[in-house]
């Protein structure tokens, strides 16, 4: 199609057809992708990895099964991790179905929602049952069922990498050995530990541990000191 033109012509210029720069296969630079996370949206597989843990308290004479199901994120890469997205409490017991199966409903629904989910053992573990706690085997102190529920997710996500074992190193250990042995020279461990501390494994003389919550806390030297995990008023 020709065009016509009626106006003077007062000036020209020639128009270049722009280059379109030439960029190698070799030269492109796929963006790297970035590592999935855990998020409601995400899909559960048609297969989980499960952990169960037993429960034996001394407020039932049925046990409570602690089944926590993780999602593997990333597999097969660098970026592997293993995250909870949901737990289920089983027992004889239908005493506390009620309470049990709506705590494993909103546990898990805080599990899929992703982000930090560590604050859920604090907060489970300070819950008090106005009749009393109880110690469970080892002489751990458990102020209700369901910080024992927050203490199981606890040993559940150290195991999974999601929170950091607090396992003392090698100094610890020699420290709280040779207390142990000190202590028990001196009570004659063989005649005076009651039943109870033959179970727990520590001096019957022993306080409970405002750290650790277990009844391992003895005076040494004039310091209190704990032979569960270390810790000494002082310092």
């Amino acid at each position: 199609m020709s065009i016509q033109i009626q106006k003077k012509i007062v000036s020209f210029n020639v128009v270049k057809d722009e280059e379109t720069p030439v960029v190698s296969n070799e030269a492109v630079v796929e963006k790297e992708k970035e590592p999935d996370q855990m998020h409601e949206k995400v899909a559960r597989p048609e297969m989980l990895l499960g952990s169960t843990y037993k429960l034996k308290t001394p407020l039932s004479e049925h046990s409570l099964y602690v089944t926590i199901n993780d999602m593997v994120l990333n597999q097969g890469t660098e970026h592997e991790v293993r995250r909870p997205f949901e737990v289920f409490i089983n027992s004889k017991n239908m005493d506390h179905f009620q309470w049990i199966v709506a705590l494993t409903r909103i546990i898990s629904a805080v599990f899929r929602k992703g982000g930090d989910v560590t604050f859920l053992v604090e907060e489970l573990k300070a819950v008090f049952d106005p009749r009393g706690g109880y110690f469970k085997k080892g002489g751990k102190y458990m102020p209700s069922l369901v910080a024992e529920i927050g203490d199981v997710i606890e040993q559940h996500m150290k195991v999974i990498g999601l929170i950091e074992s607090d396992d003392l190193d090698d100094h610890q250990k020699k420290f709280i050995a040779a207390k142990k042995a000190e202590i028990e020279e001196k009570t004659n461990k063989a005649s005076t530990q009651d039943e109870s501390a033959e179970n727990t494994g520590f001096p019957a003389i022993a306080e409970l541990c405002n750290k650790c919550s277990t009844k391992a806390m003895i005076k040494m030297d004039g310091c209190l000191t704990c032979l569960n995990c270390g810790d000494s008023k002082c310092g």
